[in-house]
């Protein structure tokens, strides 16, 4: 599954959305960084220019499964990573509504329907913000994404390398029925189930592979922060999503000679 290409009216900024992001454009920011993160990214060179969203209701058509045997359902596969890519596009159009450069801190939250088990809500969110000094700005034209944090996003500023888009692959695999089931004298020893076994590790690689030709096609050097996510989603069974998720870099000079790591007591008052 590959991305899709920009969104078109249908799909940009909603009114309603301008009207919010009027504010930005006068110069009063918003924002769901920490303290911490504001000064790091002030500190990068870049200012944070408002918090920008975007959101999908979509329907998940119905599949037929094959009962005796393990594979993916390719119907919720791509409506779940369509919906996903319609909620990062918007965003995406919001920060280019207000100038931005690039969206950091990317929230990508999924929200389920009680009653309604097909329907499905994907929203994303982050901080759009614009690098101060003009030769920091992508070159694309379209504002970059990533999930990383004020702190991390930072730190590979230093290493030279940047940011340039939120990856993801997805893949929503039907287990077959009997892959789990322990009989006889094994039900009293410890034993792999390797038909289960075989078909989560599939689910996965499907994830994994399509997240990386999405950063192939933004000729990524590599990604960072991947993150897999497990979801048994409302319409039950034995139909489990695999999220691959991570921010795609591409390499450059050093910024800074990078120091050696410091051992740091953290002195805050937390509960354990």
């Amino acid at each position: 599954m590959q991305r899709r290409s920009a969104p078109t009216d249908e799909t940009g900024v909603r009114k309603t959305g301008r009207e919010r992001l009027q504010d930005s454009k006068d110069g009063l920011f918003t924002s769901d960084l920490t303290v911490n993160e504001y000064l790091l990214l002030e500190d990068a060179g870049y200012e944070p220019l408002g918090l920008v969203l975007g959101s999908s209701i979509y329907h998940v058509g119905f599949q037929r499964r094959r009962l005796g045997s393990s594979h993916e359902l390719t119907v919720p596969s791509q409506a779940l990573y369509h919906a996903r890519e319609l909620a990062m596009q918007r965003m995406q159009s919001e920060a280019e509504e207000i100038g931005a450069d690039g969206v950091v801190g990317v929230r990508l939250d999924f929200n389920g329907f009680a009653g309604a088990n097909h329907l499905a809500e994907f929203v994303a969110v982050g901080t759009a913000v614009r690098a101060r000094a003009p030769a920091n700005r992508p070159a694309g034209g379209r504002p970059f994404t990533s999930d990383l944090s004020g702190q991390d996003f930072w730190t590979l500023l230093r290493t030279g390398a940047r940011p340039v888009g939120l990856v993801l692959g997805s893949c929503v695999y039907s287990v077959a029925v009997g892959a789990s089931r322990v009989v006889g004298a094994r039900m009293f020893s410890n034993v792999e189930l390797p038909a289960l076994t075989q078909a989560l590790y599939d689910a996965r690689e499907l994830a994994m592979t399509r997240m990386q030709h999405e950063a192939k096609a933004l000729e990524a050097d590599g990604i960072v922060g991947v993150r897999i996510h497990e979801h048994r989603h409302s319409w039950g069974g034995r139909a489990i999503e695999f999220v691959a998720i991570g921010t795609a870099i591409v390499r450059g000079a050093p910024a800074t000679a990078l120091e050696s790591p410091m051992t740091v007591l953290d002195l805050n008052d937390s509960e354990r």
